[in-house]
């Protein structure tokens, strides 16, 4: 992330804004989305709720931010030039992310909110972090022109089944990501013969 984002006001403070998004992932945890109040993150924090305000204009937009950014670095995997070994640690992260990271936790919460919230649904369709990562991940792996295939259909082959069974409250370990990427690549062979 960027040291200083400007969202219509001053430069924004390093150490306010760490504290600000570590203060969002507590709250999360703690007591939940619906629970979680800008008054309570601006104390969390130890800043006032104008300059919280300044920068975000929902709690929303402050986990978002804090979520995106741990899922870029979680997300991420050393490319070893073997398809099925990348294909499979990527599919890994993706577990771990969803299943187990407080920033899964925090994208799960976004998600359900954006089910009935015009604002979180926009938020959540302008950046979208799992599949910029699976997007970066097939192109060092497959390449760019997956034939056949729009890359954003590949993202969703790749992401799809993880993501599905652990939001429809599945347990995470009935996932083998060996086997997921396996199942990917061969739809992708089987769709380049068509």
């Amino acid at each position: 992330m960027d040291k200083e984002l400007y969202h219509g006001g001053r430069p924004r403070s390093e150490q306010a804004r760490t504290a600000i998004l570590n203060a969002v992932d507590d709250l999360l945890v703690e007591v939940g989305y619906a629970a979680m109040t800008m008054k309570s993150i601006s104390e969390r924090a130890g800043v006032s709720r104008q300059t919280v305000y300044r920068w975000w204009s929902h709690k929303a937009e402050i986990l978002f931010e804090a979520s995106a950014a741990d899922a870029a670095e979680e997300l991420a995997i050393t490319i070893t030039g073997n398809p099925l070994d990348d294909l499979t640690s990527y599919v890994e992260a993706l577990v771990r992310f969803l299943a187990h990271s407080p920033a899964g936790a925090a994208y799960r919460a976004l998600l359900g909110e954006a089910q009935h919230d015009l604002a979180v649904a926009e938020l959540l369709s302008a950046k979208d972090p799992l599949g910029d990562s699976a997007r970066f991940v097939i192109e060092q792996v497959i390449g760019k022109e997956v034939r056949s295939l729009r890359i954003e259909q590949a993202t969703s082959l790749l992401i799809g089944p993880s993501f599905f069974w652990i939001l429809s409250g599945r347990d995470p370990a009935g996932l083998v990501p060996r086997e997921l990427a396996e199942n990917f690549i061969y739809d992708l062979q089987a769709r380049q013969l068509r």
